[in-house]
């Protein structure tokens, strides 16, 4: 158990203290979070303000989140200004101030009359730096406050977990996570912006996921589009978008087909059903997008071309088997075809079947140098041939532009 906050001992201007704390916490990287609230002044829809140190394109600032009843404003200042705009607030704009860092948290508090009093304990174990491996908390790619989590009924309008979201949560972190490694290895210029299609983008959970972490947390220029045939959804989300000050997200009625992006360096597609998946895959191949991140389902177009070869006739008679036969060829002959393409690819579980039952991820980077297509296609003809297949629908797309040998 954390020890209960006590009072420092007496000191002549607690708000001097409690900003040297907080110069000190930034100089020294221990700053984790601070909150001001009880605001006073002439904002009556402000509620609390959260300040963050982080990066924007490779220099250091302190990011403001401006909560207010119905939206929120982001804002980025450079350290010696946005310590100054802490300074300036208290007390005139806010009665409380909440630092966490990683050693301690201080709280500084304000009454009616402005007498001050600053408030001390140690910090939850937590927020300590690990010194073993199992005693690390578990990484989060995203924080819990982060706006667009309210918005979308992720968190409460306090910042806590609906826990009906636990599993969609659980969801969001796994895809920013497998997206971040990708991101740092595909290589992107370091001030280039980053342009994202994300078909079939629902509610929108990855879609804002993608854009905060890429502007807010890497501090990057990002023009993210959702592509959603559902324009009751494209409508919520735009409309979530304006009022969370998202500049750079938008989002289009429409499908793969229909709404291509002139240029992508990113296009996601989770949940494509059947050849929607190919007509994605072939999006991205197209446009030469340095990153192709897919979930497949509803695989049915190879099972009907299917034959049963020995030695696997007897396994196969079971109807159950040769779908899952149908599946597994269909997704290994789309990674084959991606490789043939200059693409290093991957095919994994991308979060616990507890969580959903469409959980494979085809995740495929580009690579720098020319790649030999030669083996991969080899190996796609040997496939085919082995299960009686005819067609495949992303070779016929890629064979009409002329980009698969």
């Amino acid at each position: 158990m954390p020890a209960a906050p006590a009072s420092t001992p007496p000191v002549d201007d607690p708000r001097s203290a409690f900003l040297q704390h907080l110069r000190a916490a930034l100089e020294q990287g221990r700053w984790v979070k601070l909150v001001l609230a009880r605001p006073l002044g002439a904002e009556p829809e402000l509620e609390r303000v959260s300040v963050k140190p982080l990066t924007v394109k490779g220099q250091p600032r302190l990011g403001f989140v401006l909560r207010y009843r119905t939206r929120d404003i982001t804002r980025h200042y450079s350290l010696q200004e946005g310590l100054v705009e802490i300074a300036n607030a208290l007390p005139e704009r806010f009665r409380n101030a909440h630092l966490q860092t990683t050693e301690e948290t201080l709280q500084l508090e304000f009454g009616k009359k402005g007498k001050a009093r600053l408030h001390r304990a140690r910090a939850p174990a937590s927020t300590a730096p690990a010194t073993d491996a199992h005693d690390r908390a578990k990484q989060r790619w995203l924080e819990l406050d982060r706006p667009f989590l309210t918005a979308l009924g992720v968190t409460d309008r306090h910042g806590a977990l609906v826990p009906a979201m636990a599993r969609k949560w659980k969801q969001i972190n796994k895809f920013v996570e497998v997206f971040a490694h990708a991101f740092g290895q595909a290589g992107f210029a370091e001030h280039a912006p980053v342009t994202v299609a994300d078909f079939g983008s629902g509610k929108g959970y990855l879609t804002f996921a993608i854009h905060d972490y890429l502007s807010h947390g890497l501090g990057r220029e990002a023009q993210v589009t959702g592509v959603e045939l559902r324009q009751d959804m494209v409508e919520l989300c735009n409309q979530a978008a304006t009022g969370l000050d998202h500049p750079g997200l938008t989002f289009q009625q429409g499908d793969v087909r229909s709404v291509v992006p002139a240029r992508i360096d990113v296009m996601i597609a989770l949940h494509a059903c059947d050849v929607a998946t190919d007509y994605a895959l072939h999006t991205g191949i197209r446009s030469q997008a340095a990153i192709i991140m897919c979930s497949p389902c509803c695989h049915k177009q190879l099972r009907p071309q299917m034959s049963s070869p020995e030695p696997l006739g007897p396994m196969l008679q079971f109807g159950l088997h040769m779908g899952q036969q149908a599946e597994m060829l269909t997704d290994s002959l789309r990674a084959l075809y991606l490789e043939a393409c200059g693409y290093e690819t991957k095919v994994f579980e991308f979060v616990s079947l507890e969580h959903t039952s469409k959980n494979k991820m085809i995740l495929a980077v580009r690579r720098g140098a020319a790649v030999d297509s030669a083996p991969r296609l080899a190996r796609i003809a040997q496939l085919k041939s082995f299960y009686g297949v005819r067609e495949h629908c992303l070779e016929s797309l890629l064979q009409s532009d002329g980009l698969l040998g």
